[in-house]
């Protein structure tokens, strides 16, 4: 059924190309002479350099554009625990994005590993050969403790794309969204429906970003979130990330999903697919003005038009067949874009809220009102902008290993972004098949 969503089979489509990405040479090999250069004995000058300075890999290998989408599978997004295998063709999309969207060469590693140590042993063993690695499609909370773990021991960026490029997302609609229905965060009450990754990793985010704690309230499968209900001491155990929400959020105590609706001003959804996970008398118990962001895919937890109906003001989906679609396609290729350029040691919140930020206010410069809170994933200047942004908030944070003014960022940002997508329209008529 889901396959009338696609002009063309996907799996048919797959088997045409053999997967999505192939790797080509980026040097000229014009003669014979060429490969004392490029290997031996040419390639031991290279070594010897970078053994006596590891930051020079990052200038004189692939490794300062290069980064690994590592999964093991545990948790796809609409597929739920289908293994590495399986998960493989969603790594493969995830490096052509990176690719023709920032400039970034991804290498996908779907990986056997059960468990956290695993997961962290994998990483560690593979941060020599790259720049940076993608966290993506691991089951929570694994991927919580992963994230933490690797943010302390790698020296290079570590980021997990359901977390942070889906929170990054919603921060920059909501900046947006807030200031058409005049709203404030430091008033505002937030409905996140769902407490997976991304939704728990937005809580954190909107804290950071200034929203007030005490008005916001995680609803999961049973319930709304709060200090005193009955599994919250089990939860310290079993999930520290939850409990310690729990613990943190909805001063109101709010107990029945109505009470945490009524009087509501954003709701974000980030639940399964729908229709009819949310239901329209929730909205009617909002705010004025509310703000509603219904990001399940395929199907969001309600209809645009229902929402719209029930009273909301501001509506986005993750579909890009709705108005205001807020998706992590708009994040994650400029903010790797952004630590490469400055050579990064890290990503955290902040990083999260600096691209945020700036993907509002492009937004905001071509004027924003409530069908477009957000950019497109077509405008492509923005992609350029973003990265700058993020390079110069790494600088400024003590994470960049190269520190330059925003204007040179913005350079090294355009030129490796528009040198890839030039790359790729030139190799169009080779790989196209009639």
């Amino acid at each position: 059924m889901c396959l009338l969503l696609f002009k063309l089979d996907p799996v048919e489509f797959s088997r045409k190309y053999g997967g999505k990405i192939q790797i080509i040479p980026k040097v000229p090999l014009k003669s014979y002479d060429d490969f004392s250069i490029i290997y031996t004995p040419g390639v031991a000058q290279v070594s010897k350099v970078i053994e006596s300075d590891e930051d020079r890999s990052f200038e004189l290998t692939s490794r300062g554009n290069m980064i690994a989408v590592l999964t093991n599978g545990t948790r796809v997004l609409g597929l739920g625990p289908i293994g590495p295998t399986a998960g493989l063709p969603v790594m493969e999309g995830k490096a052509l994005l990176y690719k023709f969207l920032g400039g970034v060469d991804a290498v996908p590693l779907a990986v056997k590993a059960e468990t956290t140590e695993d997961m962290i042993r994998i990483a560690e063993a593979i941060q020599p050969s790259f720049g940076g690695i993608n966290l993506e499609d691991i089951e929570s909370p694994m991927c919580f403790e992963v994230w933490e773990k690797l943010l302390e021991k790698l020296k290079i960026p570590v980021w997990h794309d359901d977390q942070h490029g889906t929170a990054g997302a919603i921060l920059a609609g909501l900046i947006n969204a807030m200031k058409l229905a005049d709203k404030k965060k430091e008033t505002a009450k937030v409905v996140l429906f769902g407490a997976g990754a991304a939704n728990i990793r937005t809580a954190y985010v909107l804290i950071d970003y200034g929203f007030n704690s005490k008005n916001i309230i995680l609803i999961d499968s049973k319930g709304p979130l709060y200090a005193n209900r009955e599994d919250v001491d089990k939860l310290m155990f079993t999930h520290k990330w939850k409990y310690d929400l729990a613990v943190r959020t909805n001063g109101e105590n709010a107990i029945t999903i109505e009470d945490a609706f009524k009087g509501a001003d954003i709701l974000v959804a980030a639940s399964k697919p729908g229709p009819g996970t949310i239901d329209r008398h929730w909205i009617m118990l909002m705010n004025d003005k509310p703000i509603a962001f219904l990001l399940a895919n395929p199907v969001p937890e309600m209809m645009p038009e229902e929402a719209k109906e029930a009273g909301a003001y501001i509506v986005a989906t993750g579909r890009s067949d709705f108005p205001n679609q807020v998706n992590n396609s708009l994040v994650f290729p400029a903010v790797f874009r952004g630590v490469l350029d400055s050579k990064s040691s890290k990503v955290d919140d902040q990083i999260v809220i600096a691209a945020a930020e700036e993907l509002a206010r492009q937004a905001e410069i071509k004027g924003i009102n409530p069908d477009y809170i957000i950019p497109r994933m077509d405008e492509w200047e923005v992609f350029i902008e973003e990265a700058a942004s993020v390079a110069d908030a790494s600088a400024k944070l003590g994470y960049a290993r190269i520190k330059l003014s925003k204007d040179d960022y913005r350079q090294i940002a355009k030129e490796k972004i528009e040198s890839s997508r030039k790359i790729l329209n030139s190799i169009l008529p080779f790989i196209e098949k009639p």
